[in-house]
């Protein structure tokens, strides 16, 4: 039976959640956006969501990472490979990582 490492429960898919978020969190302020401003742009409902990603309780959906590339000013596969390592590590070990 396969089982989903990558289980949000699992104390590595925590730290790296959390890192990620803190990753979002430095390309937010880079782009000099607050968290409202940044929900503005990318069309979240709320603003608090922008608060539950930068502190690696949510994932932004894979249908949304244009507009997130766009609204934090960094390319479109920057934004996706850096997202990469912290939600779908094992895939990003297997396509980036030297052997």
């Amino acid at each position: 039976m396969y089982g989903n490492p990558q289980r949000r429960s699992a104390p590595e898919v925590q730290d790296l959640r959390r890192e990620g978020g803190r990753w979002l969190k430095e390309a937010r302020e880079a782009a000099g956006l607050s968290q409202r401003q940044l929900a503005a742009k990318v069309g979240a409902d709320y603003y608090t969501f922008i608060s539950q990603l930068e502190t690696g309780r949510g994932r932004i959906p894979p249908d949304r990472y244009r507009e997130w590339a766009r609204a934090l000013n960094v390319p479109e596969r920057t934004f996706v490979r850096e997202l990469m390592r912290f939600y779908d590590p094992i895939t990003y070990d297997i396509l980036f990582n030297e052997e």
